[in-house]
């Protein structure tokens, strides 16, 4: 079918938008009540009568229902013991803790790995001391921990919702549903057994724009502990299978298998027990693994100290730096992937190899980079490790929509917003096609796709992943998208570098949806649109890759006591308007949705902060343990999804 997609003449065209604005007056209709079965006569007045009054309400009693173990697990690919020669120059060893009070010598990364015992114990610590971390702490625990069994107690659904969907679509046998965490936001352990610094641990010492919400450098939050889960995973994978949950999607920490980030660096032998451990575990409990390679966690060495550093060309497109630009990305990514691959994909179903690279690109170096590298580990999966399995890269947005759908302006604005963001990655990868000429004079520092990287990097994703929180309403600033394009001058051109207006309000000046506290609207509606655009402009399936609302955590005035943490309502609003409008993009619109990963298992660090939660588990950081508490809106899209799955 891939073959296919590059021996035949292929026109892309853009998605017709769906939103349509319809003049029309009076009450709203009530298409649910104008069923045969649902029409009843009654009378302009009402009759009223007494009666023996009783206590009448009651309550039915449901507790979730656990996940049904497979046995044996299907695989998707050799053991690694039967393909371990694909990997070159492959050494372990143990670094065990860093040691904060031990002397080591400071210095820069071409010092230490240089050294005559490069990789040894002294290097080891000279690149934490070097990484100059504040405040440095560690948790309750070190070293994993049994799990205690989920008390029945805990699992009793919550009173249903008055309000909920009033469809009767139902979820495909083989959808794909669970909850996602990254490394870096839930593992903690950050120097234990034998992990090196990443640009995540600088994250919480200095303040990114777009992700910490404002904080100063005073105010921000690290990820030395976070939800401690590298020694707690037993018990958050126990839960989640309590509940009824399936899919675990996960990352893998780069400096927790390769602390010194480099090829040729030894592997830390710590670090691929652990990730074994956490696999096997995941299955034995009846749940299906889905992991991300690169979430976010470069190696210092490849970034420095600073993820708000750029190249000299003066062009920044995403939030922060996550070092792609550097020259060696590539080869180290590539290299790093090829190892979890090589350990873990005869167990590992769907393959994400890089998180939402829209935030961190900021050269057009570092984008051939990212495309490149994704494509070389699309290649090794399928071609040489044989894997079958699927592979993707992660979006970080969804398809802008037009404002007013009626106005060609608008609906030009839209697309041009959608080119940079999207088909920038999606027509090379998922159509073989080049580069949109407004990503081009928009990042002139690109580098131009050969007909050879074209070859290479066509058709390599199995499906898109696509991580919606809300999807921007697109008007239109400019006249001239090309010359404001050229002009990356923020100061005399601040509309650079998508040259349209995102914002969240309908031509009538509504808001699209439900604002909430970081910059979520909830808007079902429009998920809908972008499943369709997506699907049809890029012609291979999608899944929501993450699905998330943040409510207010500790730390600020807003927060509430543990009982209404728990008792989400607004979350389960968001997650079940947004399940069912996926489920009517499928069945009524033929988009080929393969699942919804939600955002996230259980409060964690968001780069920066601990105080805007996405989790579906309230995790409580005033004790040291650390305790989960379920939420409704947990309970809520489990029972949805399994209440309608086909068998």
């Amino acid at each position: 079918m891939k073959a296919s997609l590059f021996s035949l003449p292929l026109l892309v065209l853009p998605a017709a938008a769906q939103q349509v604005y319809i003049s029309s007056n009076g009450s709203s209709p009530r298409p649910w009540c104008t069923s045969p079965a649902a029409v009843t006569t009654y009378a302009a007045t009402p009759t009223f009568y007494h009666s023996n009054f009783s206590y009448t309400q009651t309550e039915t009693v449901r507790t979730a229902t656990a996940v049904q173990s497979t046995t044996p697990a299907p695989t998707y690919a050799p053991a690694y013991s039967a393909i371990s020669s694909l990997l070159s120059n492959f050494s372990t060893t143990t670094w065990g803790n860093w040691d904060p009070s031990a002397a080591a010598t400071t210095a820069a990364p071409t010092s230490f790995v240089n050294a005559s015992d490069p990789y040894g114990p002294a290097a080891f610590s000279s690149l934490w001391e070097w990484a100059a971390l504040s405040s440095f702490s560690r948790g309750a625990y070190s070293t994993t921990v049994s799990p205690t069994p989920v008390p029945t107690s805990s699992l009793i659904l919550p009173p249903p919702l008055y309000f909920g969907p009033t469809d009767c679509l139902p979820v495909p046998k083989d959808f794909v549903f669970g909850v996602a965490g990254s490394a870096a936001q839930i593992e903690g352990a950050v120097a234990d057994e034998g992990r090196g610094p990443a640009i995540s641990e600088r994250a919480g010492q200095i303040p990114i724009p777009g992700f910490t919400s404002g904080l100063n450098e005073s105010q921000l939050s690290n990820n030395f502990v976070a939800t401690e889960s590298y020694y707690l995973y037993k018990q958050d994978i126990d839960r989640l299978a309590a509940i009824g949950v399936k899919y675990y999607s996960f990352s893998i920490s780069w400096t927790r298998i390769l602390p010194f980030g480099l090829p040729g660096s030894p592997v830390n032998a710590q670090g691929i027990q652990h990730y074994d451990d956490l696999i096997n575990y995941i299955l034995e409990k009846g749940m299906i693994p889905m992991a991300t390679i690169f979430h976010w966690d470069t190696p210092l060495v490849l970034t420095g100290l600073d993820p708000m550093a750029t190249s000299d060309s003066g062009y920044l497109l995403g939030n922060f730096n996550f070092g792609a630009q550097n020259s060696t990305f590539r080869e180290a990514l590539v290299n790093f992937g090829k190892i979890v691959m090589t350990h873990y994909s005869d167990r590992v179903p769907i393959w994400v190899t890089i998180n939402e690279p829209q935030t961190g690109i900021v050269t057009g170096p570092s984008f051939y980079n990212v495309i490149m590298s994704h494509a070389d580990l699309y290649h090794f999966y399928h071609n040489e490790i044989n894997g079958t399995g699927e592979i993707t890269i992660k979006m970080a947005v969804t398809p802008g929509v037009p404002q007013d759908p009626t106005d060609p302006t608008h609906v030009a604005a839209a697309e041009h917003y959608n080119e940079i963001l999207l088909s920038d990655y999606l027509y090379p990868l998922a159509l073989g096609l080049d580069y949109p000429d407004s990503f081009k004079y928009t990042l002139q520092d690109y580098i131009p796709l050969s007909t050879a990287d074209l070859a290479h990097v066509g058709g390599t994703l199995d499906f898109i992943g696509v991580d919606v929180y809300s999807t921007p309403v697109i008007m239109p600033v400019v006249d001239d998208y090309q010359a404001c394009g050229l002009n990356n001058d923020t100061t005399s051109n601040p509309y650079w570098p998508y040259c349209v207006y995102p914002l969240y309000e309908t031509v009538n000046g509504w808001n699209v949806g439900y604002d909430n506290n970081d910059a979520v609207y909830t808007e079902p509606t429009y998920l809908r649109t972008a499943l369709n655009y997506l699907w049809n402009t890029y012609q291979v399936p999608v899944m929501v890759t993450e699905l998330g609302i943040s409510l207010y955590g500790p730390g600020t005035t807003d927060f509430v006591g543990i009982t209404s943490q728990q008792y989400d309502v607004e979350r389960s609003h968001y997650y079940l308007s947004y399940l069912t409008e996926v489920l009517k993009a499928i069945w009524e619109d033929g988009v080929n949705v393969k699942g919804v990963i939600m955002w996230a298992s259980a409060d964690n660090w968001e780069w920066g902060s601990y105080e805007f939660q996405f989790g579906l588990q309230y995790v409580d950081r005033t004790t040291s343990t650390l305790d989960q508490y379920y939420k409704r809106s947990l309970f809520d899209v489990v029972d949805f999804v399994e209440s309608r799955r086909l068998s």
